[in-house]
Parts: C-alpha cells; structure tokens; sequence
C-alpha cells in the first residue's frame, strides 16, 4: 500500500461563520506525489493550499502532515516551501542572498549555507545568475530563481500557488516541464494550484477538480479525461460536447439514450443513472468522425453551420440529436472539406461518450 502522507479529513474553512469556501473536505496525498488542485476562482483549491501552508486555519476538520496533525503548527515550523505567482523574490538582495535567507534563519553553518546554494541553483540551471538582483532577470529566470528557494532547505513538500500564471504561452509550457522534470529527479511531494486544466493534465500524478468548495473528483489526467464523473468536471477538463437526453435502457455499463429529437444514442453509463432519468451525454470533439461507417450504433445526419480552420485541424459546428452546438475536430487535409449550410454524415463509437447522471 502506498504510504499516506497528506490527509484532509473533514476540512470545512469558513470566513464569516456562515458560508464555507471549503465544505467536508476529504483528501489523501501518496508520499512524493505530484498532485495538482484545478479549479475556477472561488472553488476552494487556493484556501485548500493555504491552509496546508499554515496561512490559513481550519474552521472545522484536521489536516496531518507525515503523520503529524498541523492545523496549530505555524508555517515555519512545517518544513515547506511555498511558491508563488508573483515570485516573492527581495528586490535588494542579489540571487545568491535571497536563496540564502531561509537558510540563515534556520542557524545553519556557513559552509553549508553556500553548498545548499550552489546545489539548488545547479538544480534550475541558474548557477551563473548568483550574483544577479532580481530586477536584472526576466520573468522565467525570477521563477527559476523562486522556485530554487523553496527547494534550498530540503523541504518535505514544496506548494505552488498559480507560479507561472504571469508567463507568456510559450515560457510557462517550458517551465511546466521543467517542474516536472525536478519533481522525478528529486521524488518530493508537490501540491500545486492552477485555473489552467492543459497545465494540471500536463505535469500531474493525479488532479482534483474543485467546485464551490467541493472535492468534485480527484483521478488520474488519463481518468479524468476519459471517465469524468459529473457534467461540470466533462465540461471543465478539455472540450466536451454535451447533448441532452433520457434514460430509456440500462445494460451493465451501457446505456440507450433518447436525445430530444428522438434519436437514440448508445453511451458507457455514468454513475447513479437510472430509467427515465434526464442525462447529459458527454462526447469529445476529436471523437467524432466524418461520413461514418454505417455499422457503427451511432451514426447520424448533421447540419453544418460553421467551419473555422486551425492549422493542424479543422473545427465543425454542426447540429445533430437535437443539439445545435456539437463541435467536431478533424485533421486538416484528412476529408473532403464539408461546407456550411450542407448535411453530412457523421458518427462516433459507443465507448466514446459517457451519459452522466445530474446533480
């Protein structure tokens, strides 16, 4: 069995004593694992790592760090490092001084003190940037130079809060590697917080989607991708489809599905479907394919409203099973391009959409 080292165990965090931006909060950490917390602004996710930090208390609840229970340690007797956004760097120290404040702090030998240095500088690839001030580096190097930080001290578990939300496209999916890369080579525990699902399903071990302070689900990138347990993690991880419908059979982990035009639909089954239930059925776009096999369960007649090229794909807007917003991704130069206003036929697989029950 894989050895717990983080547990919530009913964490509820409240502000005004009346409503909770975190409610029963159950969640368990494997040790060195990289867990990601997604979620939009509100859903809890950041006071989640908060109070993991220290800066925030539970209202109600314990939370247990390698065994020990935190919720009265102070941060700076947790032995974590923390990463931020905004870098957090001190402006009037040089690279060097900033990565060996938290060092000093803790008495450590002066020796050691310029080893441990030179260690995590070597670590993010910065070792000729020692004698730099923060304001003589891009926003990148800042991260680098942060991120080195909260390594210095060999932490127990380092916790990232949004740290490359102030990058460019191009550097943050640089610096996503990177922090992967460092996580394998080091096996420490992280815990981060991003808004951004292509970030969470890029570097993590597993994810936990929240929403309006709920745990909604907490699997694998592959698990949530592909099996997600409710209409909002469908919609919320990648592009999703959904179409309306009702339950009319139930078969093991299939399902028939009546979409509001009457067109029947063969789906796996969520979880807590039932016979004459209302649904949403959830099919990612790249699933569908143009002019279908006829053998195929679910192969229809679509009307083309839109078609936007991307490059390397094209993106159809099409209505089909009562829905007049199901988008289609196809490669670019793979089919004869369909044109608006024309009908095509169009179909995808049975294990391809999933009918999710409703809250």
């Amino acid at each position: 069995m894989t050895e717990r080292f983080i547990a919530f165990e009913g964490v509820r965090k409240s502000y005004d004593g009346k409503s909770y931006v975190v409610r029963g909060l159950d969640l368990d950490v494997a040790k060195g694992e990289f867990l990601t917390l997604l979620g939009p602004s509100g859903s809890g996710k950041t006071t989640t790592l908060m109070m993991l930090a220290g800066f925030e208390i539970p209202t109600h609840g314990s939370i247990t760090l390698a065994g020990q229970r935190i919720e009265r340690v102070p941060p700076h007797r947790r032995n974590i490092g923390v990463v931020f956004q905004n870098y957090a760097l001190f402006p009037h120290m040089t690279v060097g001084e900033n990565l060996a404040f938290p060092l000093k702090m803790r008495r450590l030998p002066k020796a050691e003190v310029t080893e441990r240095v030179r260690h995590a500088l070597d670590m993010v690839r910065m070792a000729s940037f020692e004698s730099r001030r923060p304001a003589q580096m891009s926003g990148g190097q800042q991260q680098r130079i942060a991120l080195a930080r909260a390594l210095v001290f060999e932490p127990q578990l380092v916790l990232m809060d949004e740290p490359l939300g102030a990058l460019d496209k191009q550097l943050r999916e640089h610096m996503q590697l990177e922090i992967k890369h460092l996580h394998d080579r080091l096996g420490i525990n992280v815990v981060y917080v991003t808004h951004d699902q292509s970030e969470a399903l890029t570097m993590s071990e597993r994810v936990g989607v929240f929403n309006d302070g709920t745990l909604q689900q907490i699997a694998t990138p592959h698990d949530l991708y592909e099996a997600p347990d409710n209409p909002f993690v469908a919609t919320f991880i990648g592009e999703n489809n959904a179409i309306a419908g009702e339950v009319m059979e139930l078969s093991g982990g299939t399902c028939r599905i009546r979409a509001s035009d009457g067109s029947l639909i063969a789906a796996r089954a969520g979880v807590g479907l039932k016979i004459g239930a209302k649904t949403t059925l959830v099919l990612r776009p790249e699933r569908i394919t143009l002019a279908a096999a006829a053998s195929g369960p679910n192969r229809f007649r679509a009307h083309v409203h839109e078609l936007i090229y991307h490059g390397d794909h094209l993106r159809l807007r099409v209505s089909v099973c009562g829905c007049d917003d199901v988008r289609i991704k196809v490669p670019a130069g793979s089919v004869q391009t369909p044109k608006p206003g024309t009908d095509i036929d169009i179909g995808w697989a049975e294990g391809d959409c999933r009918a999710l029950a409703l809250s």
